[in-house]
């Protein structure tokens, strides 16, 4: 192998393992406590702030692309899908009526100790289009 080809390779590595994402813990508490919601009602699209969430997300397998969710009264109330990201894992859960919630926690924050993490939820109630978008954090369970 000349110089010049291993030189690539090892830059191609080091590049490799800058570009993914931290090891991942087994499970994670979120909290949601700031964002916006949108009702369409009457023709148009009316906001208000989201009550605040929190949930748990157990068992994250990255290699499997699995994980559950535990709401705040301990049911397991979904399965997540897992898809990878740099930086970042999105946690996607198809409901039963075939709505969609999102989460993406990303790296953990080496000032706070906490993960920043995004929420968003697309459903519907009586036919009316009704979705929400969270900010908040992720801790270590």
């Amino acid at each position: 192998m000349s110089r010049i080809a291993l030189a690539a390779a090892i830059g191609l590595g080091l590049f490799s393992q800058q570009a993914s994402a931290q090891e991942t813990p087994s499970a994670f508490t979120c909290e949601f406590k700031d964002g916006s919601s949108w009702s369409y009602a009457g023709g148009a699209f009316h906001s208000k702030p989201p009550s605040p969430l929190s949930f748990n997300i157990e068992n994250i397998d990255l290699e499997r692309q699995t994980a559950a969710l535990e709401t705040s009264g301990g049911d397991k109330s979904g399965k997540l899908s897992v898809v990878r990201a740099i930086n970042a894992n999105h946690f996607l859960e198809v409901v039963n009526e075939g709505f969609l919630n999102l989460t993406t926690v990303y790296d953990k924050d080496p000032a706070t100790g906490v993960y920043p993490a995004v929420h968003s939820r697309h459903f519907g109630v009586l036919g009316e289009p009704l979705f929400a978008q969270y900010t908040g954090t992720c801790r270590t369970k």
